[in-house]
């Protein structure tokens, strides 16, 4: 990855910092609210500076010109576990936290959904909800990769993490992107909206085709907390959203909670996600 805007040590420690905001609570009959687990007083220096830098640069320009580069689908064929395995070279040497592979990661995910009994699709939808994370491999900085996910467009809501930053976003001068429905219009629905560039939008794009609504909700929306954990942006959702951040709601816990260091037997794994994989996916797609 380069050097170059990238302060955070590997791409772990964005979701250290989400499981610092949003931890696990065992018993929801005691009565906290995320209101109280909310401060960025005491966030790691690394992990404001990343949010400064994507704050900052997450502009509707900049969010066209990453469409233009990226959407038309044209840096490589390759198949789903290909494409796991060339996530898998992206090495996270300096983690402290895990020595599990980024594969490991995402069958953690998958194998976590698979055992609560859920359907095939979103089985794989766990397993291939990071699998965006290959923009860094094609060069992309990590503010253009991973972050909590926002409108841009319109104002810049208060509820998203480090909102102070915005101030150095050249959007923020502008009175329609700063107004309430910017280029939008109210209930158009979130299909219609652009949100702030990365894995998860890059990944819905690739992914389009080939899952149902609700598993591509899932991969589109996973990091949009501002949306499914604080309920923001709803004069702009339609029915169908409504339906979808059921899902999106139910995924959460899955994309937050089933990170450890017990490791998954990839090998004996490999065959049953093979041939789910291949229930949904052609040999090769377009990435």
């Amino acid at each position: 990855m380069k050097p170059e805007g990238n302060p955070l040590q590997s791409l772990d420690q964005w979701d250290d910092d989400l499981l610092r905001r949003y931890p696990k609570q065992p018993d929801a009959n005691q009565g906290n609210t995320s209101e109280e687990f909310r401060s960025y007083d005491d966030a790691p220096d690394h992990v404001r500076e990343f949010y400064r830098l994507n704050h900052q640069r997450q502009t509707v320009e900049i969010n066209r010109l990453k469409r233009e580069q990226f959407l038309p689908l044209n840096r490589r064929q390759m198949g789903i576990w290909e494409a796991m395995e060339f996530l898998n070279t992206l090495i996270d040497d300096s983690d402290p936290d895990t020595n599990l592979s980024q594969i490991e990661h995402l069958l953690q995910t998958a194998e976590a959904i698979r055992a609560d009994g859920h359907p095939r699709w979103f089985i794989l939808t766990g397993l291939i909800h990071d699998l965006g994370k290959i923009l860094c491999l094609f060069d992309e900085p990590q503010w253009c990769v991973t972050g909590d996910t926002f409108v841009v467009g319109c104002r810049f809501d208060s509820s998203i993490v480090y909102h102070d930053f915005f101030q150095e976003n050249p959007d923020n001068l502008d009175p329609v992107f700063q107004s309430e429905l910017g280029i939008y219009t109210a209930n158009c629905g979130l299909r219609n909206v652009m949100l702030s560039w990365g894995h998860d939008e890059y990944m819905y794009n690739v992914c389009k085709d080939y899952l149902p609504d609700e598993g591509l909700a899932m991969i589109r929306y996973h990091s949009f907390y501002p949306w499914h954990s604080e309920g923001a942006y709803r004069h702009l959702m339609d029915e169908h959203d409504h339906k979808m951040l059921e899902f999106v709601k139910l995924f959460n816990p899955y994309d937050l909670y089933s990170k450890s260091n017990d490791p998954p037997d990839v090998e004996l794994l490999r065959p049953f996600y093979e041939d789910l994989i291949a229930d949904f996916f052609p040999s090769k797609i377009s990435w």
